[in-house]
């Protein structure tokens, strides 16, 4: 891709209304831009960081079964009704009516709708387990939308549902939901705890969350500083320093400043008596599905990979997700386009800095966007290239084909 030709250009300066890194440092590399309050475009680059960060959750929910779908995003106030979450759920809901006084809801979740298809496709228990997950659009009324893209009124989420004929085969797979869950956000580079947590509007059980450590973070947790055990402080008891009731030896801290990324629900059977979804067993017996829900927001994901990864120059993208592989700046002298031609033909991702710019502007830009590997080519450089990865201090001098041999690696 030519930098002369990418959409949009960055900005100098980052909106008047920003507090958040996430917000300042993803409007300014032209990641993202703010349409009104909670609402966002994702822009060419957002969308690349969005559709690698999609892909690491597809492998690993693949890898458990799922099959992926896609839901609609309107909804009828009717199957809402059917568990009373019409009500329930009233502060968070976007309603509307048609001309003939119809009317909807747009999705803050999709339980009723995946409900919905099981009780119009399954029969007996070999219908059973149902696996499904889907990328799409949630619309939650936010009181006050904040943290740049973290809380939105209108951002994307990756729902899985999951229905089985026995709790314990819905609880073996909610437990093989929150490893996989655990292998993605080991893979995207996070620090985080696994937490416990409550249901909110979703269930009256305790559920877990995926908590990644970052002191400009809005939630706060209770961690055992010897074992795994932690807690959210809303189903906490205690103000912290206490015995950590899981391993005895150690002691829960209190942990200020933490972003939720992802939660899995144990829903149980509530939606399937409510909604008339049953299945006939091994014995003829007619019996409600047990029922569990597991959400990961994508867009939070990357709003919460610059919050812990950043300097004061701009973002510093993990590998894994960066829009692109290299940042190849072209200075006076330097052969771009060769490299460019040799670089893409050898499979590499390219952002090539072509513009006629001044150095200062290309380096600046290449912090800001936080590519993880620069490579230089000007007069000086002559047949070598100039490799600095982003955040070091260091570069060094290679030649082209070493180049395309270590990005290979």
């Amino acid at each position: 891709m030519r930098q002369s030709q990418l959409f949009p250009k960055t900005k100098k300066e980052a909106p008047k209304d920003a507090e958040s890194i996430n917000h300042k440092l993803l409007v300014r590399a032209g990641f993202i831009d703010q349409l009104m309050s909670g609402s966002w475009t994702l822009l060419p680059l957002g969308l690349r960081v969005v559709a690698k960060i999609n892909q690491i959750i597809r492998e690993e929910i693949n890898a458990i079964g799922g099959q992926e779908m896609l839901m609609p995003l309107l909804h009828p106030k009717e199957i809402w009704s059917e568990t009373g979450r019409w009500d329930k759920a009233d502060e968070i809901m976007y309603k509307l009516s048609d001309v003939r006084k119809k009317e909807y809801v747009l999705s803050f979740t999709h339980e009723e709708i995946v409900m919905d298809l099981l009780r119009k496709n399954i029969r007996s228990y070999q219908d059973l387990p149902a696996i499904v997950y889907q990328f799409s659009t949630k619309f939650r009324n936010e009181p006050r939308a904040r943290s740049g893209i973290l809380r939105g009124r209108e951002f994307m989420m990756k729902d899985l549902y999951s229905a089985h004929a026995t709790e314990s085969d819905l609880m073996e797979y909610y437990e093989k939901v929150k490893k996989a869950y655990i292998k993605i956000f080991k893979r995207l580079g996070f620090d985080f705890k696994v937490v416990e947590a409550s249901g909110g509007v979703f269930t009256d059980k305790h559920t877990h969350e995926f908590q990644v450590i970052d002191a400009n973070g809005e939630d706060t947790i209770f961690a055992c500083n010897k074992c795994d055990y932690a807690v959210n402080k809303e189903i906490f008891e205690g103000s912290g320093g206490e015995k950590c009731p899981k391993c005895k030896e150690g002691k829960t801290e209190k942990l200020e400043g933490t972003v939720e990324v992802g939660n899995i629900f144990p829903l149980g059977t509530w939606y399937a008596e409510r909604m008339h979804v049953y299945y006939t067993n091994e014995k003829g017996l007619k019996k409600p599905v047990w029922f569990g829900s597991y959400g990961i927001g994508p867009t939070r994901v990357m709003g919460t990979l610059v919050e812990v990864s950043h300097d004061e120059h701009g973002i510093i993208w993990n590998k894994v997700v960066a829009p692109f592989e290299v940042h190849l700046v072209e200075l006076p002298g330097g052969k771009g386009e060769e490299i460019y031609n040799e670089l893409t033909a050898s499979g590499i991702d390219v952002l090539w800095d072509d513009r006629s710019v001044s150095a200062g502007e290309k380096f600046s830009d290449c912090d800001l966007i936080g590519i993880p590997v620069r490579l230089v080519t000007s007069a000086k450089t002559g047949e070598k290239i100039e490799w600095k990865d982003r955040g070091a201090e260091k570069s060094e001098q290679m030649d082209l084909e070493d180049v395309i041999n270590k990005l290979k690696k």
